[in-house]
């Protein structure tokens, strides 16, 4: 599932061990070790076994739990303005500052991968977020509350880049975008669980309990991580990197100068049109399921909590549905993907939003379920965004490039959360009580802006992109 802009494999080829800079010259090191090796395969692993699967099966569940963890307050939404007597820029804030978190981590996080491998970083990431937990589920203020995100926002950071990290080590590199498309996918049954068991259990007990659960939860999967991931298979050493093209081998080494490899990474068009997907297609899912979602069905259209949380239900499966469908396009459309797949995605978002805001009153059931499933294309059509990263970035720097496309649809969701929640308090409608249809259908014109600045850019770096490839020609020369 990889575009053809790019040359060579699919990508997925990144060694682990410590990353920063390739040296272009064959050192000492690397003859010897070329020495000793007879034949090269053409991918980490020729046939994964059965410690491989185990060893994703791990990281899939710790990227389910990491989803739960992000997802929590938005299922519990009003009742924790009721807790922390919090107005709706307050009640954002909490995701704005995870979400700020989550983004800003997403380039050391690849860095910190590229140097220790997945295993201690996502150890290290579900310890914080198990630690955010407890922390929420004690907190007596509202300044210990965002503190408590703080830690599930640099916790969640680490998962995902490092399970696909993993995939890339354990599995063979043609297998990789249908292995990432799978991560994806199983993660999002993360939302469910935050969506009914959660909610279910608050109501059920108390907050303390509720939060206190998932920080056990937390603990738990910290000690699985950490007995049963490992790096890379035993054949494999941590300290070289393999084109699996080529054959070629280089030792790697740590620098200090990251910026090289940002810049380098940044420099291409190719991650660029990846950080302008990921920015433009799931944002809008993610501001409905994180935070507003609820409050908007019940308050604004009138819902019962049963009603919307079914529809939010339907958000969550069509996305796991839709990503095999998507997945299986992108393959048959190799040249064509943002113009087929991801634009399109957005178009269907952005048109279902405005039917529904359009509307002089609430909108039919029906029409409610058409906007869950147009905002689930957003995540499998996001996911297209990793496949950019790979094609067009050597193995050195993978790992930061995924966490340059990666940071993406959180800065743009995080923009959309604080925007909507500031145009919420600027009517007057920022508290529970006060939450109406009209002043939740003003502030959900702020996406609008955002989609139409992701849309143009994936335009023109496309254009670059294909240009840069020699799929295009150059009409400027």
């Amino acid at each position: 599932m990889q575009e053809s802009y790019g040359h060579g494999s699919p990508g997925v080829r990144h060694r682990e061990g410590r990353v920063a800079r390739i040296r272009t010259r064959e050192s000492a090191a690397e003859r010897e070790y070329r020495g000793g090796v007879q034949q090269v395969p053409r991918s980490p692993v020729t046939d994964p076994g059965w410690r491989a699967w185990l060893i994703w099966g791990v990281g899939v569940a710790a990227y389910v739990l990491a989803i739960t963890n992000r997802t929590s307050l938005g299922a519990v939404g009003v009742e924790a303005a009721d807790r922390f007597q919090a107005d709706a820029s307050t009640l954002a804030l909490f995701a704005v500052v995870q979400l700020a978190v989550y983004g800003g981590m997403q380039i050391p996080i690849g860095i910190l991968l590229d140097r220790f491998g997945s295993r201690p970083i996502m150890t290290i990431g579900m310890l914080l977020m198990a630690a955010g937990q407890l922390t929420m589920a004690l907190s007596p203020s509202i300044g210990v509350a965002v503190f408590a995100r703080i830690l599930l926002g640099a916790g969640d950071a680490a998962i995902f880049p490092a399970v696909l990290r993993l995939v890339a080590t354990w599995f063979p590199a043609q297998r990789g975008p249908l292995m990432v498309q799978f991560t994806g996918i199983i993660g999002q049954a993360g939302q469910l669980v935050a969506l009914v068991p959660l909610a279910a259990l608050l109501h059920a007990t108390s907050w303390t309990i509720t939060f206190g659960s998932i920080a056990g939860l937390g603990v738990l999967f910290t000690i699985l991580v950490a007995l049963l991931i490992r790096n890379h298979p035993a054949e494999r050493g941590a300290d070289v990197s393999v084109d699996t093209d080529t054959g070629v081998i280089r030792v790697v080494t740590s620098s200090i100068d990251t910026g090289v490899g940002i810049r380098a990474a940044w420099a291409h068009p190719g991650t660029r049109l990846a950080f302008w997907s990921h920015f433009t297609s799931p944002f809008a899912g993610t501001a409905f399921i994180l935070l507003w979602g609820m409050p908007f069905l019940t308050a604004a259209q009138g819902l019962d909590t049963a009603h919307a949380a079914g529809i939010i239900s339907v958000y969550v499966v069509a996305g796991m549905a839709l990503g095999p469908i998507i997945g299986d396009l992108s393959r048959r459309l190799p040249n064509q993907r943002s113009l087929a797949l991801v634009l399109p995605a957005v178009g269907v978002q952005v048109g279902a939003w405005i039917a529904v805001l359009a509307l002089p009153g609430p909108a039919p059931l029906w029409l409610l379920y058409v906007l869950a499933v147009a905002l689930a294309t957003g995540g499998p059509a996001s996911m297209i965004a990793f496949d950019h990263a790979r094609t067009h970035n050597p193995s050195h720097r993978l790992s930061t490039a995924t966490g340059v496309t990666n940071a993406g649809g959180f800065v743009a969701a995080l923009i959309a959360i604080w925007l909507i929640g500031l145009a919420l308090d600027v009517q007057g409608a920022g508290t529970p009580e006060t939450y109406s249809f009209e002043a939740f259908r003003i502030a959900f014109l702020m996406p609008i802006p955002l989609w139409i600045l992701g849309v143009v850019f994936i335009v023109i770096e496309r254009k670059r992109t294909r240009i840069r490839m020699g799929l295009d020609p150059d009409k400027h020369r």
